[in-house]
């Protein structure tokens, strides 16, 4: 049996989630490595993975990428052609690849400073989280502008973009900032957990989280 080019190493629901969903999105065969989070701490030999012990880690062949929305970018644009990817000459190529790097440059990182002070440092910061939260809210009225020219991000279709937004959202609903949601980023939600990619990826992180556990 042929072991699948691609390795992905992967937390429950952390920015992982980005590769993972696109490699679902893309139908590829990979293998999936389920660790618990913080895996530097929790599980130090991911180290000998990745020296920086942050999720994502993914090897395919001999290239090693460790950034999430990089990662779903490489796969879209290396295993393409794919409706998920925007070519350089198409007018929304640039709205791409803003969009791309947004749902984590701009909505994960607020919200990571949110999930530390109110998950694993509760009570030391509680004001620092509710600042975030609110800061992350007010840079979600900038794709609640973009939702009202139709039902995805850019170029009038599905793409890799929403892949890195939608991570974005699915932190936020852990969060319970899901509850603040503009409608139209509400209604948005909705449609990316109902694509059968998304759902297969969270099959598929539950399937073998519940392996590793019985291993």
């Amino acid at each position: 049996m042929i072991e699948p080019r691609i390795q992905l190493w992967h937390c429950p629901d952390a920015r992982s989630f980005r590769p993972l969903w696109a490699l679902e999105e893309l139908g590829l065969e990979y293998e999936l490595h389920i660790l618990p989070f913080p895996p530097r701490v929790r599980a130090p030999e991911y180290l000998e993975v990745n020296p920086l012990g942050t999720i994502p880690a993914l090897k395919d062949g001999d290239t090693f990428m460790s950034e999430s929305a990089a990662i779903v970018q490489y796969l879209v644009t290396r295993y393409g052609p794919s409706d998920l990817a925007v070519a350089p000459d198409d007018p929304a190529y640039g709205a791409w690849l803003n969009w791309l790097h947004f749902g984590e440059a701009t909505l994960t990182f607020p919200q990571t400073i949110v999930l530390r002070y109110s998950t694993f440092e509760k009570g030391r910061a509680d004001q620092a989280a509710e600042d975030y939260a609110k800061w992350f809210l007010s840079r979600l009225r900038h794709v609640d502008r973009a939702l009202a020219a139709g039902d995805w991000l850019c170029a009038g279709r599905f793409t890799a973009a929403d892949i890195s937004v939608g991570y974005a959202l699915l932190l936020a609903n852990h969060l319970k900032l899901s509850e603040k949601f503009p409608a139209a980023v509400a209604a948005y939600w909705e449609r990316l957990k109902a694509r059968p990619a998304f759902q297969a990826a969270k099959r598929a992180q539950k399937i073998d989280l519940a392996e590793a556990l019985s291993s």
